[in-house]
């Protein structure tokens, strides 16, 4: 067994109104999506990370995708983009530990949802954590850009990075994926902000 762990920043974006209504708000369970169709994208930045002997800092790994409610086990259909500045070992490890294929904390918080993966592709990303001006970029292919905090007195969380580590609620300017069968586009929807601590244990 390899052991791993990356930490880091996190920031995503979907198509619901804030808040996402997928999120715990103030502790209470979360509910189905507002459109039927979750369609989102999601980024991480690994500040401090390995695979093993293979060091991950420094990276960036971009996920986008959708789900249907009214599907049975509302499964996922997701693109995995890599940062193509890690070597195809960097590469393959971003892929094993955010698709949940290396097991740890990302198969209990996500991944088992997650039922076609339509490819896993080496991209330029670029992802900004700045509060209030997040970005998101993988190659031409997703852009999101935050407009603004969403204020709330509640406390709020997401499962994806964990409901041990709330963060804060955020209203994107837009919400762009344009890469085959993946294409959609929003504006004025709602995002999320907060750290993550994935590991293989």
């Amino acid at each position: 067994m390899i052991v791993w762990r990356v930490t880091g920043r996190y920031v995503e974006a979907c198509n619901c109104e804030a808040i996402c209504p997928c999120r715990s708000i103030g502790g209470r369970r979360r509910s189905r999506a507002q459109y039927q169709l979750c369609q989102f994208a999601i980024a991480w930045t690994v500040d401090q990370g390995h695979f093993g002997d293979i060091e991950l800092a420094g990276l960036n790994a971009v996920m986008a995708g959708y789900w249907d409610e009214d599907e049975p086990g509302v499964p996922w259909r997701v693109r995995l983009y890599v940062d193509q500045r890690a070597d195809d070992a960097g590469q393959t490890a971003l892929a094993e530990i955010f698709l949940g294929r290396a097991g740890g904390t990302p198969s209990r918080n996500y991944t088992p949802a997650i039922k076609d993966v339509y490819g896993v592709r080496p991209a330029e990303i670029a992802v900004m954590h700045e509060r209030g001006r997040q970005q998101i970029r993988a190659g031409d292919a997703v852009l999101v850009e935050a407009r603004t905090p969403f204020v709330s007195d509640e406390i709020v969380s997401c499962g994806i990075p964990g409901h041990d580590r709330p963060g804060e609620e955020l209203v994107h300017e837009i919400l762009r994926v344009d890469d085959d069968p993946l294409t959609f586009e929003f504006h004025g929807r709602c995002g999320f902000a907060t750290t993550f601590d994935y590991r293989s244990d």
